[in-house]
């Protein structure tokens, strides 16, 4: 296990000496966030990233992420620039030493939550996602609330409508048909730059608005694995996405995709599992619906040696920031992480 950390940059309020100081700190995961989705990141900002943080004493080989542009999941003719820009992408961030790319295939939406700041009874506060208020909204309604967390605020109210309705206008079969052009195209490349692709799972990982979602469940990802059949075309096992659906059995996930090699990237959280949704929880078993215990134990007993990285934490200790991604819940969590492993490990010994 590597582990790692999410960093937004120099404009992060955590910074990377603060990410050092973590016990077992390996590496970072970062990008390129002042490019247009679909562009070609240049080589100086890969390389000024790389030196950033080399110099505090961390590891460059994860990047999260490199995005999709929609033209590529809608299957449109200007998919092929878009799709060899993403090569040029793979090829230099490669060049730079990174070993695994994390993305998504997700329409529209990334992450979709309907609030950043719910109060927990500890009185730390929290991402959640409620179904009532998801319903609430209707991003095809002109009086309808277009604000929900996650959404991507470049679009505006007209173009919000008009990619959502090219959207409902696909089935689940044409986002499969356009994610298989794309990987067909990337992966050669991934391979030959000895570079790990790892998908991201829906997040959450049901259809919102009618829109198809595809990396949602283990068929799917049975399916998705075999669009090209390749070690370098992997998953992220991301706990929280699959877990909030009582459908997934994540500890059996990860023990499968584990043996098989396609686990190149972990993000691991808890989640409370509600009838009308979810809440994101302290990494703590008990804390939620999820054994992260057992869920760690699959991927040890199964060969996983990739990048792993606590998610999402809480907003506690009177910390603001980023929601989700402040200091100290994650550094709480990646302690947790360190230690469930090195008792497996001292466990599987015996």
């Amino acid at each position: 296990m590597k582990l790692s950390f999410r960093w937004y940059g120099e404009d992060d309020k955590v910074t990377l000496e603060q990410i050092r100081q973590i016990p077992g700190m390996k590496a970072i995961v970062t990008a390129v966030y002042d490019v247009p989705v679909g562009e070609v990141w240049s080589e100086e900002t890969i390389a000024n990233l790389k030196v950033s943080v080399e110099k505090a004493g961390l590891k460059f080989e994860v990047i999260e992420s490199i995005p999709v542009h929609e033209d590529i999941k809608l299957g449109k003719p200007s998919r092929d620039k878009y799709i060899e820009n993403y090569c040029e992408n793979i090829r230099r961030v490669a060049a730079a030493g990174v070993k695994c790319i994390c993305y998504n295939f997700m329409p529209v939406f990334d992450w979709t939550r309907t609030q950043l700041d719910h109060v927990l009874e500890d009185g730390s506060t929290s991402l959640v996602y409620y179904q009532e208020q998801v319903d609430q909204v209707n991003p095809l309604e002109s009086d309808s609330d277009l604000t929900l967390p996650g959404w991507d605020s470049s679009y505006t109210r007209d173009g919000l409508k008009s990619v959502v309705s090219e959207y409902n206008s696909m089935s689940e079969d044409d986002l499969w048909n356009n994610l298989k052009y794309f990987l067909e195209r990337v992966i050669p490349v991934a391979a030959e730059c000895s570079v790990n692709m790892a998908i991201h799972e829906d997040d959450p990982c049901w259809s919102i608005f009618g829109l198809p979602r595809i990396i949602t469940c283990e068929e799917n990802l049975d399916r998705f694995l075999k669009l090209v059949d390749d070690t370098h075309n992997g998953i992220t096992l991301c706990t929280g996405s699959l877990g909030c659906s009582n459908k997934n059995d994540v500890v059996k996930m990860a023990g499968k995709y584990a043996a098989m090699g396609r686990i190149h990237f972990v993000h691991a959280r808890n989640v409370a599992v509600l009838d009308n949704g979810f809440e994101e929880r302290a990494h703590l078993s008990s804390c939620g619906s999820l054994d992260m215990f057992a869920i760690l134990k699959a991927l040890y007993d199964n060969g996983f040696d990739g990048y792993i990285r606590p998610d999402h934490g809480r907003m506690i200790w009177g910390e603001t920031g980023r929601a989700g991604y402040g200091l100290y819940d994650r550094a709480l969590g990646a302690t947790y992480l360190n230690g469930l492993w090195e008792a497996i490990e001292k466990m599987s010994e015996k």
